[in-house]
C-alpha cells in the first residue's frame, strides 16, 4: 500500500524541514508532494536541501493553501492521500503503518485520529488536545468534526466526490469531510491515537472578524451539502474548543526532534 503525502507551503523556511523529516521517518513507501506558493524566505532552499527523492516539489503563485492541496490531489498517484501542513508533524515513527493497517479493510474509504497543539519551539508542550472520538454521523450536528491533518482518504474518494472548495476559505476542510462524512457516508474508521502535532497557528481563530467570516463559511458548507444543521450548530463547533485546552492525554508524547 502506498501513500501519497501532500503539503501547501508558503514561507515556511521555520518548520518545513520538521515536517519532510517525519514523513521521511515513517518507513513506508511514500510519494511526498510540495506545493509551494511561491515563497520568498529559505523555504526552497531548505526543502531542496533536505528532501530525498521520495519528495516532488513545485513552487509558483497559487489561491492559497487549498489551491496548493487541490494542486497536490491532481499530482497525486498513491492509493492512499494524506495532507500534511508545512508547521506540522506526524506525532510517533509509525503513523503511516497505523494507517495502512486500517485501510487494509477494503471496505474502508477514510480513517481519522487526534492532533494535538503544541508550542511553535517545543513540541512537546502541549497546548490543546483535539481528541476525535469514535465516528458518529449526529455528531456533526452537535459542532464537531475530525482534525484535518489525520484524515486520510483512498485516492479513488477525492476522484469520485471531487477537491477542496476554493470559495469557502477556511472552512474548505470542513466543508470536504461534511461532504465526503455526512452526505456521502463514507466508510470511516478512528484511530485512538495522536497522529499530528500542530503547531499553534491558526488563520480562521486570529480575529474575531475571521471567526465571523468563518462561521457564514461554515454555514456555506451545509448549504453547498443540501444539508440542514441544527440551530446551534455552527455555535458549538467553535465553542468544543474550549474543553481542548483542559483535556490532556493519559500517555506522554514520544520523544521526537523538534
Amino acid at each position: 500500500m502506498n501513500f501519497s503525502i501532500i503539503t501547501a507551503t508558503l514561507n515556511s523556511g521555520a518548520t518545513i524541514a520538521a515536517c519532510l523529516d517525519s514523513v521521511r521517518e515513517q518507513g513506508m513507501e511514500v510519494e511526498h508532494i510540495v506545493i509551494d506558493g511561491a515563497s520568498t524566505d529559505s523555504t526552497l532552499e531548505v526543502i531542496r536541501s533536505v528532501a530525498g527523492d521520495h519528495v516532488s516539489l513545485v513552487s509558483e503563485p497559487d489561491r492559497g493553501i487549498y489551491d496548493g492541496m487541490n494542486k497536490g490531489l491532481v499530482q497525486a498517484t498513491g492509493e492512499i492521500v494524506g495532507i500534511l501542513n508545512s508547521d506540522d508533524v506526524y506525532s510517533y515513527g509509525s503513523v503511516l503503518k497505523d494507517v495502512a493497517a486500517v485501510f487494509k479493510d477494503p471496505k474502508v474509504d477514510c480513517c481519522y485520529g487526534d492532533l494535538v497543539y503544541v508550542e511553535p519551539d517545543d513540541l512537546q508542550n502541549i497546548r490543546r488536545y483535539w481528541k476525535s472520538g469514535p465516528f458518529n454521523p449526529s455528531r456533526f450536528y452537535r459542532g464537531w468534526m475530525p482534525p484535518h491533518p489525520t484524515f486520510f482518504v483512498r485516492r479513488a474518494c477525492y476522484d469520485d466526490l471531487g477537491h477542496f472548495d476554493l470559495a469557502l476559505g477556511s472552512a474548505a476542510d470542513y466543508e470536504l469531510m461534511l461532504r465526503f462524512l455526512l452526505r456521502h457516508r463514507l466508510n470511516v474508521r478512528y484511530i485512538p491515537k495522536i497522529l499530528v502535532r500542530m503547531r499553534t497557528r491558526g488563520v480562521s481563530n486570529a480575529s474575531l472578524e475571521n471567526r465571523l467570516l468563518a462561521n457564514r463559511h461554515d454555514r456555506q458548507a451545509w448549504r453547498e451539502n443540501g444539508l440542514k444543521p441544527n440551530p446551534l450548530t455552527l455555535y458549538l463547533k467553535p465553542i468544543r474548543k474550549i474543553g481542548q485546552y483542559v483535556m490532556r492525554p493519559r500517555e506522554p508524547l514520544a520523544a521526537i526532534s523538534d
